[in-house]
């Protein structure tokens, strides 16, 4: 008899264990992601669900302590929406969930390059390449390209970005609007 309601017992429970292991993985697709609501420790690097980036940005409270907030850029990231970049990829890709503002001067640290062409960034981190791909492409500089030239001659390829016509500061706030289109004989990370 134990026996019957032992198996009746687990039988059930399957059942509400897979019922309740959908439900939270389904609230995960569907939850939305409001740049606004986050708190500053998943701003930077996160994509909203109407797919503009969110921005990491510094404000002086009533009493005069500086403060950091989350807020929604009107740079739109065409290929992802409801985002926030996992800590592997931020470790991954050597770049730091507390910065305000974005650059492409990071680009011009052979450190930083290297982490970002590396293969546990550049293949499985899609946000952060596709948006130093577009910091580089607005300097007039091709990522994949910047990217091969640092596996095999990383000093030439800091040359060769520093006479693409000057490495221009980024926003303080804000990250820059537009994204790069590659043309037919360019080939995108993804």
């Amino acid at each position: 008899m134990h026996q019957i309601q032992a198996m009746a017992s687990s039988s059930i429970k399957s059942p509400l264990i897979f019922f309740f292991v959908i439900s939270l993985f389904l609230r995960g697709i569907f939850a939305e992601v409001i740049c606004d609501n986050l708190p500053s420790n998943f701003c930077s690097f996160a994509i909203a669900s109407s797919g503009k980036r969110c921005v990491l940005e510094k404000y002086r409270n009533d009493v005069g302590k500086l403060e950091y907030t989350c807020k929604t850029s009107e740079v739109v990231v065409e290929r992802m929406t409801g985002y926030i970049e996992t800590d592997q990829c931020v470790k991954a890709c050597g770049v730091d969930r507390s910065s305000v503002g974005i650059s492409s001067d990071a680009l011009l640290v052979p450190q930083f390059t290297q982490s970002l062409c590396s293969p546990a960034c550049y293949r499985n981190c899609p946000n952060i390449v596709d948006l130093y791909f577009n910091l580089a492409a607005g300097e007039g500089v091709f990522l994949p390209r910047l990217c091969e030239k640092q596996k095999t001659e990383p000093h030439r390829a800091m040359m060769e970005l520093l006479s693409s016509g000057g490495v221009a500061p980024g926003p303080v706030a804000e990250e820059p609007s537009g994204s790069y289109v590659a043309d037919e004989s360019d080939s995108s990370p993804f």
